[in-house]
């Protein structure tokens, strides 16, 4: 089984480009895969389902117990896109890094390297990842971002010196970089040429690249890693879709349907109702503060979310959550009218970054389990009256605020939940 981690130094070195190139070629070859992120990102794996044709996971080193990332990792061809740098992880210590990962499913690593301003140093860069840790594998790199071919010459012949292998490369072109906003890329479903483009990468990479080498690379699998299936918070479940609720994670949805739930899913952008006989709405995060005024206009959507919530739960996550508050001050400073069913007041006039995993124990019964998640926004919370839902500490366990907030049926925070503990 063809099995590896896609990696790099540092962020920013191109591993969403190359990974998504190689993904479309692995694609062409006719590999079926599982294509996954390490870590809690949410916006990378809708690129891989576009570039694989096939559902991304997150496989998370920190938030989710070995059995679960073993099952999740399957038995089958698996390509991952790493996070951050090889060695970066969470806290003080960085765990849960890629590297911890890759030792945890002993599968082989592809390191990215930036080539732009760096030649015959590249060998000194490349060995010292090479050297740090022996429990991992790195195979080989591929170069981004490579100038001419004297360039090129020099980058291959001092990595030859230390025998690591180049699998492929890149080169430098402004048409190889994808649009970003302050939650990372804009998603996948904005992009109107998006299959065009990750077709333009694909085919300036694919003649260099070593793909008998690549296709080789594997790693351990097994079928006793197989877990019971998270609890879902009940059997018929609606679920917000669309570009202002687009944060879901894939592994949250496999499990609930694994457990037996029913799931449905409904745009507030486009005003649609939740569905008939639905026991349990979940409001994911997005951007809704892209699409503030028309929410706030949404009148179906917001009827029907009120009704609901008079006599059975709601839950939002992070932009989700922002809805269910009392009112959403975008950007330019202009209020917004809400769902109302939290006192809560959040705005992005002065931005603030929260950014960090998340152990959680909850303070109510809306929640059954202690459970590891992540915050990643830049809202500004100006009000938030009432019972708070977690007690928080963060990746070293250093004590934080209490997050969230319940009020009835209604419940939220700005956390996303990876997993139960």
């Amino acid at each position: 089984m063809t099995r590896f981690i896609i990696s790099a130094p540092t962020s920013g070195a191109g591993k969403t480009t190359i990974a998504l190139a190689l993904m479309r070629i692995l694609k062409r070859k006719g590999l079926v895969y599982q294509p996954a992120k390490s870590g809690p990102d949410y916006i990378d794996p809708r690129f891989h389902e576009a570039a694989s044709k096939q559902p991304s996971l997150n496989i998370d080193a920190w938030a989710m117990p070995n059995d679960q990332i073993l099952s999740l990792a399957g038995q089958g061809h698996l390509v991952i896109e790493g996070a951050m740098g090889l060695f970066d992880g969470a806290g003080l210590l960085g765990n849960g890094s890629t590297a911890e990962l890759a030792k945890l499913l002993s599968i082989p690593i592809i390191l990215v390297v930036d080539a732009s301003k760096t030649s015959h140093s590249i060998a000194a860069l490349v060995q010292g990842f090479v050297n740090f840790d022996y429990n991992i594998k790195i195979a080989g790199v591929i170069l981004n971002r490579v100038g001419t071919e004297r360039h090129l010459k020099m980058l291959i012949r001092a990595l030859n010196e230390i025998k690591i292998p180049v699998m492929g490369y890149l080169p430098r072109s402004v048409n190889f970089t994808l649009a970003e906003r302050h939650l990372g890329l804009v998603q996948a479903g904005e992009h109107e040429n998006l299959d065009i483009w990750i077709d333009l990468v694909a085919d300036a990479l694919q003649p260099s690249l070593d793909l008998d080498a690549i296709l080789a690379l594997t790693g351990p699998t097994s079928t006793k890693h197989a877990i019971k299936a998270a609890k879902p918070p009940a059997q018929k479940i609606a679920i917000a879709q669309d570009r202002a609720f687009e944060f879901t994670y894939t592994h949250t949805l496999k499990e609930w349907r694994a457990a037996g739930a029913e799931l449905s899913f409904f745009s507030p952008l486009a005003d649609e109702i939740i569905s008939v006989g639905a026991d349990f709405v979940f409001l994911p995060g997005g951007y809704p503060e892209l699409y503030a005024g028309k929410l706030s206009t949404a009148n179906r959507f917001r009827s029907s979310i009120q009704k609901h919530a008079l006599k059975k739960p709601v839950y939002g996550e992070c932009g989700g959550y922002m809805v269910l508050g009392d009112g959403l001050i975008d950007t330019h400073g202009d209020r917004h009218e809400m769902l109302g069913l939290l006192r809560l007041e959040t705005s992005f006039q002065n931005r603030e970054l929260h950014l960090g995993y998340r152990q959680l124990t909850p303070l109510t019964s809306h929640f059954e389990f202690s459970c590891k998640g992540h915050e990643f926004h830049y809202a500004k919370t100006l009000q938030a009256e009432g019972p708070a839902l977690f007690n928080a500490v963060d990746a070293d366990g250093t004590d934080l605020a209490d997050m969230g907030l319940f009020l009835g049926n209604t419940y939220g925070s700005f956390a996303h939940i990876i997993s139960g503990i």
